[in-house]
């Protein structure tokens, strides 16, 4: 089995990191770890202006955030999942849905496991939601991990 796990270093995909890592997957499965990372766009119309070496450092910066992320899930997984379960992560560069989906695409992934944010219907209308997207236009299983998130009545009985 053939499982995508993409993250982007919220607590929202350490949830889905954490399901993943709580099951016992059929031997010889495969965990890819995706993060995808967007350079943002020029705070200046006038590309010029900018000296070269100022997107290079937010590429890189961008590239090497999104690396870490991978890492630490790799070493998580690797550590929690049966030896026979191959973990490989890469940071892959794209707008988060279009990376994930042609990564799934690209790798015949048979399952992606990701966060959400549970952003209501008012948050989804301005920010979007990927898992929406990914959930709408997979082409292979889609399994979104919901974080609990604590209330202020479920403090005060605590």
């Amino acid at each position: 089995m053939r499982i995508l796990l993409p993250l982007d270093g919220s607590s929202f995909s350490d949830a889905a990191v954490n399901e993943v890592a709580s099951r016992p997957w059929p031997a010889s499965s495969e965990v890819r770890i995706v993060t995808p990372f967007q350079v943002p766009v020029s705070p200046t119309p006038e590309v010029w202006a900018l000296p070269t070496e100022y997107f290079e450092t937010i590429e890189r910066t961008a590239r090497e955030s999104a690396q870490a992320v991978v890492d630490v899930a790799v070493a998580k997984l690797r550590d929690a999942l049966d030896k026979s379960v191959s973990v490989s992560g890469e940071a892959l560069a794209g707008p988060p849905r279009e990376a994930i989906l042609d990564e799934a695409d690209r790798w015949k992934a048979d399952l992606i496991v990701m966060g959400s944010h549970g952003y209501g219907a008012w948050q989804r209308f301005l920010l979007g939601s990927v898992s929406q997207a990914v959930v709408s236009h997979a082409k292979c299983s889609v399994e979104v991990v919901h974080r609990r998130v604590a209330h202020k009545t479920d403090a005060k009985a605590a």
